[in-house]
This record gives C-alpha cells, sequence and structure tokens, in this order.
C-alpha cells in the first residue's frame, strides 16, 4: 500500500470543515458553531481538537467522525481529532450571520447571557417565523437537550430554541 501524505495548509484544513455539519443542526457548520477550536497542519498530518457544546453530548462521537472522514478526503493519512476538557463552549460566541441562519432554519437562535441566568431564561423568545414575541415555553427539552421547545400565540408553530448555554 502506498501512502499519500497531504501538504494542505491550515487555511485550506478550515475551508473544508467548514462542510462538516453539525449532525443535530444541520445547517450550521461545526466552524460555525465554533466547536472546532484548533487546526494544526506539520509534515501533511493534521490535529483538530473539538469541544462539545456541553458535557456528555451524544453527537461527539459522530463530529469526531465525520471531521475525520473530510480531513482523510484532503489526502491526510495521521489525523488527530480530540476533545478538548478545559475553555467551555457558550452560545455567546456564535456570530450574528449563525443566529440568523438559525431563524432561517426555524430555531430560535440563544440570546446573549445576563449575570443572572434565570433573568436570560425570562427575556421574550421571538418566534423564528412570524418574529412575535407572544410566545411560550412547551418544553424544557427538545429534540435534542441543547434545544428548548416554544409555542407562537401568533402564527399557531411550534418552534425550538438553541438554549443559552
Amino acid at each position: 500500500m502506498v501512502k499519500t501524505t497531504s501538504r494542505r495548509s491550515v487555511a485550506e484544513v478550515w475551508k473544508a470543515l467548514r462542510d462538516v455539519k453539525d449532525p443535530e443542526i444541520p445547517v450550521l457548520s461545526l466552524v460555525e458553531l465554533n466547536v472546532i477550536r484548533d487546526v494544526q497542519v506539520d509534515n501533511g498530518s493534521v490535529t483538530v481538537k473539538l469541544v462539545p457544546t456541553f458535557a456528555g453530548c451524544p453527537a461527539m462521537d459522530l463530529m469526531r467522525r465525520e471531521v475525520r472522514e473530510k480531513l482523510q478526503d484532503l489526502g491526510f493519512d495521521e489525523i488527530t481529532v480530540d476533545t478538548v476538557a478545559s475553555g467551555s463552549w457558550s452560545t455567546d460566541e456564535l456570530s450574528d450571520e449563525t443566529k440568523q441562519k438559525l431563524r432561517d432554519f426555524g430555531i430560535a437562535p440563544p440570546p446573549l447571557k445576563t449575570e443572572d441566568f434565570r433573568a436570560t431564561l425570562a427575556l421574550p423568545v421571538p418566534c423564528p417565523f412570524c418574529r412575535s414575541n407572544q410566545t411560550h415555553l412547551e418544553s424544557a427539552f427538545g429534540a435534542t437537550l441543547c434545544k428548548q421547545i416554544f409555542y407562537c400565540d401568533s402564527c399557531r408553530q411550534s418552534f425550538e430554541r438553541f438554549k443559552p448555554l
């Protein structure tokens, strides 16, 4: 078997990783979610560091596997995908563009956290469909642990909100 070694740049790796979608929110990439924290390329090997959105995230194995597959597609043979335990992830890191993608997909983006987390959770949650603030919490947990289910009294649509973490 002939071993191939990729001579890709860090920028090329970051660009390719923009195609790796979050398995629970497929409208966003792992890069857009800021789950990928670091990329290092050295003599044809690549190391990627991921941070989970929360402890025990059930999608981490799938994320690591999909990152590995993308890097294999780029020609890397020596691939390390590490999970970073320090430097917790926060929804406050999401860009305005990323939050708009969530809205367009029908998920209310998380608000910026305030010092009082209860006050953050009490903020109105605008409906991603009609933008009304006439909404209420239906369930503290959505299809995944990182989302909640809300109902809009104006357009009568149920929707999920990405929890502020």
